[in-house]
């Protein structure tokens, strides 16, 4: 009897043990699958520099300025050694960005102006419109300069088609950039603080009569005009582009960066209940450069160095909102510049006085508007807390790859002939990289393949920019360079290796012109 009661015992005993074990098993995969299940639609935001160079930022080298907000994320994250923009200029970067698609596709894909139509097709796939497929809300912040309207715009009625009619279910955003007219925000279509009885006209042809310019009036100027800003005065700086009324909307340039700041904040705490796609693109280091007076000083280097500076500060803030609103852990960060540096690029602001010792490009060629590496390989990192392990990659990565890579995340089957799906590469899962990819400058395309460069010949444009002091990378003769033997593209080696730039040129030809 006592012999089965212990049997009994020891058997009730093993069954409730493994009772016990199935149950915290099976708690521990529901827990698993609900943590997957809870990524499987992270936030995704994109933080875009505007003119931020390769060697601008400490966590590429720098070592005359401090980036430490920016460092903290690349660091703890993938940072990419070859990350490029899609052109060495700014509208066919973002053009490309937004839809996975090289900008010499397209045409108009230049600098626009203020007042130009909208680049984006209304019925064009876009990022933003993948992601709003998969139920996200999706938000613009900061500068656009892919156009507004058709053609003939009325600022003082709601514009469209907009950021809205592309993708994205908010916009704050100004039109084109820092230096152009209209100096306004615009929210959602509509123009932001404009009153009824002071309305806008705006021109890139002739100016309004009576309106002081900043070539016939440089006594109303706080900021001199080096080249081409010497239009519309507007808080003391001469513009491109001519700008009457509206007086009220007028944005304060030394406040651009915080009022674009809290608007990403506010963005973030909004949404904060479902999935969001956020585009925030800062100004800076673009001119006019307007550091708060919070950092006027701060860098030692002049107001380039200041406003970079205040970009640092606001990227640390900004995280630390996603931090406080508990999502950091499950937002994707995608970190950028639309194109390479430059130091004098319209205004005397002290930049190429006060630069020092401080190497914008570490050491690559050229810089904006260039075909060198300068002027499209820029900073690049991804991060993702808890998921991206830090590391540093030497694989090419274009920013027209973050169309393709996002969907794949997102489990999306959009994708595009030209943008690669590199999400292994993003998550830092995989260091393959493109195998080629076809860039843009101001006068011209070129092809990278692996560690090779071939730049094809040009017997019409400009070898060099006077007024910005840039290569632009033009020779009347074939260009090809070994990246891995030549950082700095010091050496032309097409003689030394005809077969590899024969093989080169026709690849370049077969992608650039079918």
């Amino acid at each position: 009897m006592k012999a089965n009661k212990r049997t009994k015992l020891i058997f009730n005993t093993v069954f409730i043990y493994v009772f016990i074990s199935i149950f915290l098993i099976s708690c521990k995969k529901e827990t698993s699958e609900e943590k997957i299940e809870s990524t499987k639609s992270p936030n995704v935001v994109i933080i875009y520099m505007d003119d931020l160079g390769y060697g601008d930022v400490s966590f590429n080298g720098a070592s005359t300025i401090h980036t430490p907000n920016m460092d903290k994320l690349a660091n703890n994250g993938v940072i990419f050694t070859n990350g490029y923009a899609a052109a060495s200029t700014c509208t066919p970067s973002r053009y490309s960005l937004l839809t996975g698609v090289y900008p010499w596709r397209e045409k108009d894909a230049k600098i626009l102006p203020g007042t130009a139509p909208l680049l984006i097709k209304p019925n064009q796939v876009t990022l933003p419109k993948i992601l709003k497929s998969k139920g996200y809300h999706t938000g613009i912040v900061g500068k656009w300069h892919l156009g507004l309207g058709t053609g003939i715009i009325d600022w003082n009625e709601t514009i469209k088609p907009s950021p809205n009619e592309v993708g994205f279910d908010y916009s704050y955003i100004m039109a084109a950039t820092q230096d152009r007219v209209p100096t306004v925000y615009i929210k959602n279509g509509d123009v932001v603080g404009l009153e009824k009885e002071d309305p806008i006209e705006v021109s890139y042809e002739q100016n309004f009569d009576g309106e002081p310019t900043g070539k016939e009036n440089p006594e109303l100027t706080k900021m001199k005009w080096h080249h081409g800003h010497n239009n519309s005065i507007v808080n003391g700086i001469p513009r491109i582009g001519f700008m009457k009324g509206g007086e009220k909307a007028k944005w304060i340039d030394e406040d651009m960066a915080d009022n674009f700041l809290n608007e990403a904040k506010n963005y973030v705490k909004e949404h904060k209940e479902k999935p969001f796609f956020l585009y925030y693109a800062l100004q800076q280091p673009h001119v006019p450069r307007t550091p708060n007076k919070r950092f006027v000083g701060k860098s030692g280097m002049g107001p380039r160095g200041d406003v970079i500076l205040e970009a640092d500060w606001c990227v640390g803030e900004f995280v630390k909102t996603l931090e406080e609103q508990g999502i950091l852990e499950n937002t994707l960060i995608i970190f950028s510049s639309d194109n390479g540096p430059v130091i004098n690029d319209g205004y005397y602001d002290e930049a190429e006085e006060k630069i020092g010792n401080h190497n914008v490009t570490a050491g690559l060629r050229g810089g904006k508007y260039s075909l060198y590496e300068a002027g499209t390989r820029v900073p690049f990192f991804t991060y993702w807390k808890g998921t991206i392990k830090p590391g540093v990659s030497d694989a090419i990565v274009s920013q027209i790859d973050i169309f393709s890579s996002i969907a794949k995340l997102i489990g999306s089957s959009e994708k595009t002939n030209d943008s690669v799906d590199l999400l292994a590469e993003f998550l830092g899962n995989s260091e393959v990289g493109r195998e080629n990819i076809i860039l843009q400058g101001s006068y011209g395309t070129f092809i990278r393949e692996n560690e090779w460069v071939m730049i094809p010949k040009n017997d019409t444009a400009p070898s060099f920019i006077e007024t910005v002091k840039i290569e632009t990378g033009i020779s009347k003769e074939d260009q090809l360079y070994n990246l891995k033997e030549d950082f700095g593209q010091q050496e032309n080696v097409a003689s030394k290796y005809p077969e590899k730039l024969k093989e080169l040129k026709e690849k370049y030809e077969l992608i650039r012109y079918n």
